[in-house]
């Protein structure tokens, strides 16, 4: 299977335009999109194959996973930065 670098992408009538905005990560919107253009574009004669669409769909999964726990990790090192910060304070105050 061959992905070839385009810009846009156009489905039943609409264009999905996508800029580079310097990142170059894919995010999980990023993911989803590129999943679903291609299974509108695949060859109805030649579909693409089970296991190889599975293993996407579990690439999709992790990366929602990662994602929340990523966002989890971000709250409890922020609780714990104003719980430091709160000790610190405590401590020079009792002094």
């Amino acid at each position: 299977m061959t992905i070839s670098a385009t810009t846009s992408a156009t489905t039943t009538g609409t264009t999905t335009t996508s800029s580079s905005t310097g990142s170059s990560s894919l995010g999980q919107a990023d993911f989803l999109r590129l999943l679903t253009v291609q299974m509108e574009q695949q060859d109805p004669f030649d579909p693409v194959d089970n296991k190889e669409m599975l293993a996407q769909m579990a690439q999709f999964s992790s990366l929602a996973a990662m994602t929340d726990v990523s966002t989890t990790l971000d709250q409890i090192s922020g609780k714990l930065d104003l719980l430091t910060a709160a000790a610190a304070a405590a401590n020079s105050t009792a002094e």
